[in-house]
C-alpha cells in the first residue's frame, strides 16, 4: 500500500518558479530535493511535495516530450482555501508574481467559491472555497 503522494511537474526555470511561488505564500521543503535541478513545493497542512524539475531532468525522468501548457491541459492541480477572500487574495498575488488568469472568481453550485490561475509555466492551478454548510 502506498505510504506518500507527491506530484511532479516540470518547468523552466527552478529559481524563477520558486520565486513565484513564495510570492504567493508557499514554502519549500530547504533539507530535501532541492538543487539546482529541482524544488520540493510543499502544499496544505499535510506538506504533500509538489516536485518541481528543470524541463531536461523532467524528461530525463520520463523519456517523453514535455506537454505544451499553452495549447493544452494535462492535469488541474486544486487547493482548498478558508474563504472567498483567500481565493481572491491568491489570483490576485498569482497575477502579481507573473503568473496569468482569465477566469474571474465565481460562485459555483450555491457552495463552491474559485478561480484558476496559470503558473510561469502555464500549469493551472484551482484555489476553491468550499463552504460545506451549503453543500446539498
Amino acid at each position: 500500500m502506498a505510504k506518500d503522494f507527491w506530484v511532479n511537474l516540470p518547468v523552466k526555470n527552478i529559481e524563477k518558479s520558486r520565486a513565484f511561488f513564495k510570492k504567493l505564500g508557499f514554502t519549500f521543503n530547504e533539507k530535501h530535493g532541492n538543487s539546482a535541478n529541482s524544488a520540493a513545493l510543499l502544499i496544505g497542512e499535510k506538506n504533500t511535495v509538489v516536485m518541481l524539475f528543470d524541463e531536461p531532468t523532467f524528461k530525463g525522468f520520463t523519456g517523453q516530450e514535455i506537454n505544451d501548457t499553452l495549447v493544452s491541459s494535462e492535469v488541474l492541480l486544486s487547493i482548498d482555501a478558508q474563504s472567498k477572500e483567500e481565493v481572491d487574495e491568491m489570483i490576485a498575488k498569482a497575477i502579481q508574481a507573473g503568473g496569468k488568469s482569465n477566469h474571474v472568481p465565481k460562485e459555483m453550485q450555491g457552495w463552491l467559491y474559485g478561480s484558476i490561475f496559470q503558473d510561469l509555466d502555464g500549469h493551472r492551478w484551482n484555489i476553491l472555497y468550499m463552504d460545506m454548510s451549503k453543500m446539498s
